[in-house]
């Protein structure tokens, strides 16, 4: 009896812990009197107003000493000051290529700045594209070249192939194809007599190119030519004159298929809101041309190296203007990244007879070459010389290169080329 009333006892105790009285329970209670608003004691906690301090430390401090010459624009063809300065080459490749890696003063900080762009080369694998691609991976893009190599050459691009940045599809742009992509360069054509006689595609290419430009909103720049003037009646050749072309003729195919393209790109842009640029471009020199490709440089060089007489046709007193590659290679990104359709001539007006030139490879090769006149071809132009006037004034662009600086380096490729048994070709 006396067992079950202490446990009886203790339950009761118990309980009475568990249940406070009423008079003893306040909401009240529970909440400091002098306690902090809620957002600034949670500010308190874990140091968190500590780190909001330095994190706008760190913002500032940023921001004041960014360099101002960050926001140059690293496709701006006036920031070439000098020869060596217009020349890329990637030396961690060790390649003997032409175009070196350089930067621009005030770089840009990691992240900041000039967006990454992914750009489409086609005919990248050729002479003028091989130079363009190195300069557009060389200030961070990403590039993808389509070349069939019917005139490029792989040898072109070998120094970019472990390049995470790089891509190349062995791919005919006869064909459709299609990408996403931000700019597409169109240099994709056979640009000499020996090669565009024996396959003239011009049109096809060009309205692929733009239907994939117009799928992706891509810019596009077409590579025309100054064969759109044919044998012109102006001289120098201004981008308002509408040309002397024979539409029959051995060049047709060329000079007309350009004509078509130019025609093709401003329906596009005039009927689908595509963005393009137009580029004519006058004889352009430099390493890894084709080495038999009929053009009068390349013939040149290659037949002095060899201790052949140089091949003139005609009397030789018809002229040409000569632009060293990297002369060029500015001018097309300048156009790309400006604001202006075109057409632009892109080319350099110093002017040669073919017997000038002749003299200059002379002395710079060898002065005991001789020169061997054959009858000319057919529908040659008398005279080519551009007013680049509208490319001074609106894209801030001009030649720099004399023919006289710039030939040295293509023979020195030349050379190399020949003596290693290397008669590959290249566009």
């Amino acid at each position: 009896m006396m067992k079950q009333l202490h446990k009886q006892t203790s339950v009761n105790q118990r309980r009475d812990e568990e249940i406070p009285t009423s008079q003893s329970y306040s909401p009240k209670m529970l909440k400091h009197p002098r306690s902090l608003p809620r957002s600034i004691n949670y500010l308190f906690k874990e140091q968190r107003l500590l780190f909001i301090l330095v994190g706008i430390l760190i913002g500032s401090t940023f921001f004041i000493f960014q360099p101002t010459l960050s926001r140059l624009n690293p496709s701006d063809p006036t920031t070439h000051s000098s020869l060596s300065s217009s020349i890329y080459h990637d030396s961690s490749s060790g390649s003997s290529g032409f175009f070196s890696k350089r930067t621009f003063p005030g770089r840009v900080p990691a992240g900041i700045g000039r967006k990454s762009l992914r750009i489409v080369v086609t005919g990248g694998a050729g002479f003028v594209g091989s130079h363009l691609v190195d300069k557009l991976i060389s200030r961070g893009d990403e590039v993808i070249v389509i070349d069939n190599f019917f005139t490029g050459r792989k040898e072109n691009l070998v120094h970019l192939f472990r390049n995470p940045r790089f891509e190349l599809i062995r791919h005919d742009v006869v064909e459709p194809i299609l990408l996403e992509v931000d700019q597409i360069y169109h240099l994709a054509c056979p640009a000499s007599p020996v090669h565009y006689k024996y396959n003239p595609t011009n049109v096809m290419g060009t309205l692929n190119m733009l239907g994939l430009a117009k799928r992706v909103g891509a810019r596009f720049l077409l590579t025309s030519t100054s064969e759109v003037y044919g044998d012109p009646l102006e001289h120098p050749q201004k981008e308002t004159y509408w040309g002397n072309v024979n539409p029959i003729g051995e060049r047709s195919c060329y000079d007309e298929g350009k004509r078509t393209a130019e025609t093709l790109t401003m329906d596009y842009h005039r009927g689908a809101d595509v963005e393009v640029r137009i580029a004519r471009i006058f004889n352009t020199y430099g390493p890894r041309m084709c080495l038999d490709d009929g053009r009068v440089v390349s013939n040149f060089v290659a037949q002095v190296i060899r201790k052949q007489p140089m091949t003139v046709y005609g009397d030789g007193k018809q002229t040409r203007s000569f632009q060293y590659v990297s002369d060029l290679v500015d001018g097309l990104v300048a156009l790309m990244e400006g604001e202006h359709v075109g057409p632009f001539n892109l080319g350099n007006p110093g002017e040669f007879t073919m017997l000038e030139l002749a003299e200059v490879v002379k002395e710079t090769i060898d002065s005991s070459a001789t020169i061997e006149f054959k009858p000319n071809t057919a529908d040659d132009p008398h005279k080519r010389k551009p007013d680049i006037s509208k490319a001074k004034e609106l894209l801030n662009w001009e030649p720099r290169i004399s023919l006289r600086e710039g030939l040295p380096l293509m023979v020195n490729d030349f050379r190399n080329r020949i003596l290693n048994g290397d008669e590959g070709k290249g566009l």
